[in-house]
């Protein structure tokens, strides 16, 4: 087949390229022309683990093309996916301005029947949009060229989109018109051949199934995150837990790891739309509501713990961070932990040295050159000097060092983990303090009057259980 792509973001792309994998030809489309060049040449602008060489592969071999002409664009392929972004707005509901103005371009400028294709995460109803846009720009143009409009989310996780792709569990589409089903079972094909992953459904239900999916997965991390904070407060261990409740094939493994929050381009703004389309239809969706507020708290919990550990004085304090990216194998750092800590670090006067295996330059990017950041070269550049560590995301070049050397390098022995991948045992037993997720043997000492807060280091053996929290 012939298919359009508009955007060229981690979804436009890997859809793309995936789909030109599988033998169709592909033409994507983009209005950064600086980003289409590059392309044409094989630089990938994003990081995402064996992307780089499929785009190279498939362009050398001519079925993926890209353009930033869009009547080109258009004219090429039967099917027109929209696979540009849909940000937060003020409010919390999905920006559809970007969506709204792609179904406007293909209008413009279409001669013949056209599949237009929602990709992008969008809200229940975009497709009604998209269908009114369209017929009116054609109205608009006085021509009457058929169409259909179909709903097809996408289930990528970022560091394994590809993968994602080519083995996911389902294909969800969307459709209303009989002329929808056999063009999609057409594009499909190649990656449904073992078993039948495609399923159809109203527009509507494709649509909430794309919200729902993130929610749930979303809902689990904040769960138990809020479990992990308790398990803190009743001298439990939520690795423990963790194990316990997951071997319950009703509740399984994947999800539960508690850390120091989510991020990424997908969770904290899906989860925000599909609340404000429950207001906008007159219902208060309370738990949603919660998830978002106990991930914002923990993501924050990394600087408290960090000022407990620095007895609430950062000015003029260095902090090592181990890990940028909101996860290991991507570039991203959109609701990244790692910001909301470095953000409030210099608030509080202190300076940061951190290190990420890939998302130093989108670092540089997102806050230019400071004298308060540095970014080091190596993971242990960062350590020399610095007053604590604390690790924002759970990259593998993390979860193996020397804590005796670690010691020696720190100002203040203190590690803060937001991704528990330290034995606390090992970690006290190098003479350092740790603060973990949920760790009944990491450091924290329970205040009198039971409000759950810590004790700063100074004032440790004064106040709470000796026995429970000894170094």
């Amino acid at each position: 087949m012939r298919i359009t792509i508009f955007g060229t973001g981690y979804v436009g792309l890997v859809t793309g390229t995936c789909l030109a994998e599988a033998g169709h030809e592909v033409m994507c489309m983009d209005v950064d022309s600086n980003k289409i060049n590059g392309l044409m040449k094989g630089i990938v602008p994003i990081y995402e683990p064996g992307l780089e060489a499929l785009v190279k592969q498939n362009v050398a071999e001519e079925r993926l093309l890209f353009t930033a002409d869009p009547a080109e664009a258009v004219g090429f392929g039967t099917l027109q996916f929209i696979a540009v972004g849909t940000p937060p707005d003020e409010d919390g509901s999905a920006d559809l301005k970007y969506v709204l103005s792609v179904a406007d371009t293909i209008a413009e400028h279409m001669q013949e029947y056209k599949l237009v294709i929602d990709k992008s995460t969008v809200p229940v109803g975009t497709a009604d949009r998209v269908s009114e846009a369209i017929a009116q720009r054609l109205h608009q143009r006085d021509v009457d060229i058929p169409f259909d409009v179909c709903s097809n989310p996408e289930f990528l996780k970022e560091g394994s989109a590809v993968e994602d792709f080519s083995q996911g569990a389902r294909i969800v589409i969307g459709c209303d018109s009989p002329r929808v089903e056999p063009l999609m079972r057409e594009c499909y094909a190649p990656y449904n051949r073992r078993q039948e992953k495609l399923m159809f459904m109203d527009i509507r239900s494709a649509e909430l199934t794309k919200y729902a999916a993130n929610a749930m997965l979303a809902t689990k991390i904040s769960f138990m995150n809020e479990i992990s904070n308790l398990a803190e407060r009743l001298g439990a261990d939520v690795e423990n837990v963790r194990r316990g409740i997951g071997s319950d094939p009703r509740i399984g493994y994947s999800f539960i790891y508690p850390g120091c929050g989510y991020g990424g381009s997908c969770f904290p703004k899906d989860v925000q739309a599909l609340a404000r389309t429950a207001t906008d239809v007159g219902y208060e969706a309370q738990l949603l509501n919660a998830v978002e507020s106990v991930n914002y708290r923990q993501k924050a919990s990394l600087f408290t713990k960090l000022s407990q550990a620095l007895d609430g004085d950062l000015e003029g304090k260095t902090i090592a961070v181990w890990g940028l990216a909101f996860k290991p194998n991507t570039d991203d750092m959109r609701e990244a932990p790692s910001r909301e800590l470095m953000e409030a670090v210099w608030a509080a006067g202190g300076k940061v040295r951190a290190y990420d295996p890939e998302a130093m330059q989108e670092c540089r990017r997102l806050y230019g050159e400071r004298d308060d950041l540095a970014l080091a070269k190596r993971r242990d550049d960062t350590l020399e000097g610095a007053d604590a560590l604390v690790i924002c995301t759970e990259w593998k070049a993390f979860r193996t060092v020397d804590f005796r050397r670690l010691r020696e390098q720190l100002t203040t022995p203190a590690i803060i983990d937001g991704r528990n991948l330290f034995n606390p045992e090992s970690v006290r037993a190098a003479g350092l303090l740790y603060f973990a997720v949920g760790r009944a043997d990491s450091l924290r000492i329970p205040l009198s009057g039971g409000d759950g807060a810590s004790a700063p280091l100074s004032r440790i053996g004064q106040d709470g259980p000796s026995v429970a929290y000894t170094l």
